[in-house]
């Protein structure tokens, strides 16, 4: 891990910027490939407009935290140890929070119709819906992002765990169906996760359901709501 962080300190920037947003890509089409064996419809142009805005949008933070890093703002454990794994738990909880917050803002302020309901125009979600996002949203979570890696030096594959564990909710917030049974969904470890049903709710509802990863913050402050999505 440590060579490869040198050889990208190497690069010209451009390089860089091209590599960030290659993966970017890959990302989202990984996505819309997996979301294909679920969501047989058709994206519209609006859709893949916003995806491509999206995307761009996601290399500027990955790009911002690459700058911090190489500065020293962030700094990252990058040894193979144990400690990825409550690093992952620690990210994957204080990200969870962040995003209820600031879910919970775009949500309840003139944000919403300014910014959140361009989101929000999928009543049934699509895989595509994960990148279909206002620009000031997108920066948004990004920065929430950052915030986290400033103010802690967590472990490398901590963080490449959990940036996969993100993409992988993300996926499933938007798949439009739940892909599991409904008497797994009452299972202790799986119940208060953030199915794809507990976001499809969400959509059909936006007054409940606003975290990401898990239901806790909901069961909470009170904004959870359980109940068969009309697929």
């Amino acid at each position: 891990m440590d060579n490869i962080l040198t050889y990208l300190l190497q690069l010209p920037s451009g390089y860089i910027w091209l590599i960030f947003l290659t993966e970017n890509i890959l990302i989202t089409f990984g996505v819309l490939f997996i979301g294909s064996f679920f969501y047989k419809g058709r994206y519209s142009t609006k859709d893949w407009y916003l995806c491509a805005v999206t995307n761009v949008l996601n290399t500027v933070v990955t790009f911002a935290g690459y700058r911090l890093w190489e500065h020293q703002y962030i700094v990252i454990d990058t040894h193979f140890s144990w400690w990825m794994l409550p690093h992952f738990i620690i990210l994957f909880l204080a990200m969870d929070l962040l995003m209820f917050v600031f879910h919970i803002i775009i949500h309840k302020t003139f944000l919403y119709k300014a910014v959140h309901m361009l989101h929000h125009e999928a009543v049934d979600p699509s895989p595509i819906d994960l990148f279909v996002l206002h620009p000031v949203e997108a920066l948004g979570f990004g920065s929430l992002w950052l915030l986290l890696l400033l103010i802690y030096p967590f472990n490398i594959y901590g963080i490449i765990i959990y940036l996969v564990v993100n993409v992988i909710f993300g996926l499933i917030g938007h798949l439009g169906m739940e892909p599991l049974p409904s008497a797994m969904l009452q299972w202790p470890g799986i119940r208060y996760l953030g199915t794809s049903t507990f976001h499809h709710n969400h959509h059909q509802d936006i007054r409940y359901n606003f975290g990401f990863y898990t239901s806790i913050w909901d069961r909470i402050f009170r904004t959870y709501k359980q109940q068969p999505p009309s697929y």
